[in-house]
Formats: structure tokens, C-alpha cells, sequence
């Protein structure tokens, strides 16, 4: 038998499909056979099937049960554990574990790794933009970039950073990364995960592996990633608090408006928050992990500064996509739970603010977002599967004028009707896209669309 012996691939999603394509390319050597399995048969899976089919890959689509033995199973992250198809890979199959680990096993660079409820994907690419500017060839990957496997079969970056979910991390045992990173943990994917108690859990296996030569950079303001501390120090890493609140000993906070850190040669000033490009104040958390977590793996003061005045926002995450009937527009469709509204909220001062919220709900409650909704914006547009659910939501609140619509299109056209001279128009939808779309991707490009239409009409 060979080394890696038979593979099995759960789900035939980019990173499914990175991964059966990187074992394909050992079958003869380290791999003995190659399977990949999906409960889906649409025309897109059946076109990646036909792809790996050809590289050697056996492949079924359509499918609940599974049949044979396989010495490991590489799950992607979307495929919840109480999937069927997932139960009959857990019996046929010696282990299970996720892409991630799976590409950290075969990787033979440090990694560092961010995981949070909200503000993953920008501290991800902030981190390897930091990195960058202090000469360390770094990749991100993960749930931003290429699948890590992908990084890993390609080679040549010193080091990979990795935005790690919780489905990620939930199919992790032996997951080692040199920084670990915990921005924030609040109610999410309970749907997913059975419970908040396993979803937490799921999160913290981010630092199960951490010691004496790793660190772990976590933001002490946020309660349930705070809670964390301890565990990392029980591990023996070396922990970065950071807090916008103050400059904890030995890590980064705020003080007097600009982000610092704490060395032993006392504290240091990077920039003024003014100075950063990405919005509100849990951007400004954001940026001092990044600015931590990069400082860990060496890269020096001036590059911190360098890196932190010029990265810009990125697509789906409080991006500025326009200004049309006299306001601003931003795509924030990455805000797919409560808590990161509640952040959207906060990054625009008093400016008159209409809000686009719905799509599909994660099984999270609605009625503390509509009370912070309603205090603070102007007019709110509830859309999709769960529109009417949010809208009700708002009935006991005083505020903000709601409104229900069918689409994300009728959502825009409502918000075209409402916007204000000076205000911001904001999908920050707190919500999955699947009820219209096929991932919160596409629905902030067509929400961009939409939007480059009314600059259009205005012209």
C-alpha cells in the first residue's frame, strides 16, 4: 500500500475538486486510488467530475451512501456532519478530515491562521499584504484565494495564511499553525453545527495544537474570543491580547487614536486610525491583529506602517461600489450573521443610512439586530426567503421605516427610492445567499450591477 493509500473526496466544490485533483497527481506513488463523491448533480458538478474523471479520479454524483474502505476522507467544509453523505463516509473511511489539514499535512511551510465569526477574509489579506510589504513571500488561502492545497501542490510562498472557518476546523486533529488569530466568536452557523457550545468548540481547535514556539493573537475585547486565553496559555504559546480599549502588556492596542504595540523596548506607534482605508471600528480590531499576528512571524515597524496606510478595502466586505440618487452605495454581502450588521453599523457614524437585510436565515434570531437597525437607520428593505421574518422583527421597534420586497433587485430599487443626499445605501444582508444566489459572491456582484444601472440611469 502506499503511503496515503485510498482517498476518498467529499463534495465537488473548488476546494474538493483542488484536493482530488492534487491526490490524482500521486496515484501510482503515495496514492493508490482516488475517489470523489458529491449529493449534488447539477451541470456544473457534473463538468468537474468529467475533469477529475479524466486526471484518473473514480467520481459519483448524486449520492448519499458509499460503499469500500478508504485509509482517509478529505471533506469539504460545506457538507454539515449530519449529511448523509457524510455519516456513510465516516463508516468506509479510517479518518475524516478537512482540506485544511489535509494541505497543512502535505505543506512544509509555517502557516498563520485566522478564524472569527466576523472579520476573517480582510485580516487574511491584510496579514499577507503585511507580510508582503516586509519582503516575506506570502499566499493567502483558504476561504480567500486558492485552496490551500492548491497553494501547497504550486509551491514557493514562505508562508501561507489561511482564513479558516469553523466547518474547516471542525475536522481537524493534528492542524498546527505557527500564529493562530482569533478575532471574535458570536452566534453563527448553528444550523451547521448542532449547537453554539459545538460551534465555539469547533472554533477554539484553532490553538489545540499551539506551544512554546507558537503565538496566539487574540482580541480581548470581544468576550467569547477572550474567553480563549486561558487555553492558549495552558498550551504554553505566547498570547497578543488586543483591544481597542487599551494597549494590553506585550500586545497591540489603541491609544489616543492611534494603533500600537507593546515591545520590550516599550510601546510603539504604527498609524492613526484615521489613516486606515477600511472602514469603522472593527476594522480598526482587524487591523491590529494583522498588525500583531505579521509582527510575530518578523516583519518590521516601517513595513507595518507601509502596509497598513495603503490596503484598501476588498470586494463584498463594506466595499464602496458607487454613488447614485445622491447617496453612497456599499456591498457588504460577506455580513451574512447578525454580529457583523451590527459592525456595518458602527463604521458610519451618523450619516443617514438605508439597509438592505435578508436571503436565507441561519437559524439566528433577528430581534437584537432589529433593535439596533431600527435606532440607527433611516429605512430598512428586508428581502428574500427570510424578508418577512426580519420585517416582523422590526414590529415592536420604533425607527426606522421598513419595508419588505421580493429580490435583491426590488431591494435596490426600493433603496433607490429612499436614499437621502449624503447618505450611505448599504447590503449588509445578515443572511446566507442561497435562497437566490449561489454564494454571497455573486449576490454582491449582482448587487454591484444593480447599482452601476442607477449610476447609468443618472448619466
Amino acid at each position: 500500500m502506499s503511503a496515503l493509500g485510498d482517498i476518498l473526496v467529499l463534495g465537488l466544490g473548488s476546494s474538493g475538486e483542488a484536493a482530488a485533483s492534487y491526490c490524482a497527481s500521486l496515484l501510482g506513488t503515495e496514492v493508490d486510488s482516488v475517489t470523489a463523491a458529491d449529493s449534488g448533480a447539477d451541470d456544473a458538478l457534473r463538468e468537474r467530475a468529467t475533469r477529475l474523471e479524466a486526471l484518473g479520479v473514480r467520481v459519483h454524483v448524486g449520492v448519499d451512501r458509499l460503499d469500500g474502505e478508504y485509509e482517509t476522507t478529505i471533506a469539504s467544509p460545506g457538507i454539515p456532519p449530519h449529511a448523509p453523505l457524510m455519516v456513510s463516509a465516516r463508516g468506509v473511511s479510517q479518518r475524516v478530515v478537512s482540506e485544511i489539514e489535509f494541505a497543512w499535512e502535505r505543506s512544509t511551510v509555517p502557516w498563520v491562521a485566522i478564524t472569527g465569526t466576523n472579520g476573517k477574509t480582510t485580516t487574511t489579506a491584510l496579514v499577507a499584504h503585511l507580510m508582503t510589504e516586509g519582503g516575506v513571500a506570502a499566499r493567502p488561502v483558504g476561504n480567500i484565494g486558492p485552496p490551500a492545497i492548491t497553494a501547497v501542490l504550486k509551491g514557493g510562498p514562505d508562508v501561507l495564511v489561511a482564513e479558516v472557518s469553523s466547518f474547516q476546523l471542525a475536522l481537524t486533529q493534528r492542524f498546527h499553525p505557527r500564529v493562530a488569530v482569533v478575532l471574535n466568536i458570536t452566534p453563527d452557523h448553528v444550523d451547521w453545527h448542532g449547537s453554539l457550545e459545538s460551534y465555539v468548540a469547533d472554533k477554539s481547535r484553532i490553538l489545540a495544537n499551539l506551544d512554546a514556539d507558537d503565538v496566539a493573537v487574540i482580541d480581548v475585547d470581544d468576550e467569547g474570543s477572550a474567553r480563549l486565553v486561558e487555553a492558549a496559555l495552558q498550551r504554553g504559546a505566547r498570547v497578543v491580547r488586543v483591544s481597542r480599549e487599551e494597549l494590553p502588556g506585550g500586545g497591540a492596542g489603541l491609544v489616543g487614536g492611534v494603533l500600537t504595540l507593546s515591545t520590550s523596548s516599550g510601546p510603539v506607534e504604527l498609524v492613526s486610525a484615521d489613516e486606515l482605508l477600511i472602514r469603522g471600528p472593527h476594522n480598526v480590531s482587524n487591523a491590529l491583529a494583522a498588525a500583531a499576528a505579521a509582527h510575530a512571524m518578523g516583519v518590521g515597524i516601517t513595513a507595518l506602517r507601509c502596509g497598513l496606510r495603503c490596503f484598501e478595502p476588498i470586494e463584498h466586505r463594506l466595499e464602496p461600489v458607487g454613488e447614485a440618487c445622491g447617496a453612497e452605495w456599499f456591498n457588504d454581502s460577506k455580513a451574512t450573521n447578525p454580529d457583523a450588521v451590527l459592525k456595518a453599523l458602527a463604521a458610519f457614524g451618523d450619516r443617514p443610512l438605508v439597509l438592505l437585510l435578508g436571503g436565507r436565515n441561519k437559524n439566528n434570531d433577528m430581534r437584537p439586530l432589529a433593535h439596533a437597525a431600527a435606532q440607527r437607520a433611516l429605512s430598512v428593505v428586508c428581502f428574500g426567503e427570510a424578508g418577512t421574518e426580519i420585517a416582523q422583527a422590526f414590529e415592536t421597534q420604533p425607527g426606522a421605516g421598513v419595508f419588505t420586497v421580493a429580490g435583491l433587485a426590488d431591494a435596490v430599487a426600493q433603496a433607490s427610492e429612499l436614499a437621502v443626499p449624503g447618505g450611505a445605501v448599504v447590503l449588509s444582508p445578515a443572511c446566507a445567499s442561497f435562497d437566490e444566489f449561489s454564494n454571497y459572491e455573486q449576490r454582491g456582484r449582482a448587487f454591484k450591477d444593480l447599482v452601476a444601472r442607477l449610476e447609468c440611469e443618472e448619466s
